[in-house]
């Protein structure tokens, strides 16, 4: 019992000269480690358009059905992305939302990524519903605000869906709206077909045809 008694106060006794591992929150804040799954952002291209195209493949892969996504398509007066589609309604719910990250895997133009933003603590539940424009990332500097005609984006002759530059998310800046950086991630060598990105939320691929002399009985 003695040995016990030593032991565990021993233990007890060297604690109180540590340092400590406490923070004065929020006057002082930890930096989040770099990959760090935090408020989504919605990235552009540097001219301004918007990278994500109205694909809803990140609302198919989310397993807890927080994303919701409307697409529509652009005309030659008006361009958001350089897709046929854009994301008109874009809508993440922080309620169910998991930070897993799928939706990022299954992003085909890596318009989506996560940034270090943890502070999302409100009264409200509505406010937990994040809306496009608190997900948009800012206008570069020096790009023109959408919407762009089809005349201003061929005058550009921007490659917009190879390369390593078209590929990677802008840096925004920190602001009240926006604070941290983007999250990269592994820059990808190529985007393989959607058909096979994992589906969750209890939705299932479209069927397929199958194999030349399968029996379908």
């Amino acid at each position: 019992m003695f040995n016990a008694l030593r032991k565990g106060f021993g233990l007890t006794f060297k604690s109180m000269f540590r340092p400590g591992v406490t923070v004065r929150y929020p006057e002082h804040r930890r930096p989040a480690a770099p990959r760090y799954h935090g408020r989504h952002v919605l990235n552009r291209h540097p001219d301004g358009l918007e990278k994500c195209v109205g694909c809803e493949l990140c609302a198919w892969a989310c397993p807890a059905d927080a994303i919701y996504v409307e697409g529509k398509d652009n005309t030659p007066e008006a361009r958001y992305s350089p897709g046929e589609r854009y994301g008109v309604i874009y809508q993440i719910n922080y309620l169910r939302c998991i930070f897993c990250g799928l939706c990022i895997e299954a992003c085909p133009t890596r318009a989506l990524t996560m940034s270090n933003d943890y502070e999302m603590t409100f009264d409200n539940r509505e406010d937990y519903i994040y809306e496009k424009h608190q997900l948009i990332a800012p206008l570069p500097e020096g790009a023109k605000p959408l919407p762009h005609s089809d005349a201003e984006v061929a005058a550009r002759d921007m490659d917009y869906y190879q390369g390593k530059a078209a590929q990677l998310p802008l840096a925004h800046r920190s602001d009240a709206g926006h604070r941290g950086d983007v999250s990269t991630g592994p820059e990808p060598e190529e985007f393989g077909d959607p058909a096979t990105v994992p589906l969750g939320g209890g939705r299932t691929e479209p069927p397929r045809d199958d194999p030349p002399g399968k029996d379908r009985s």
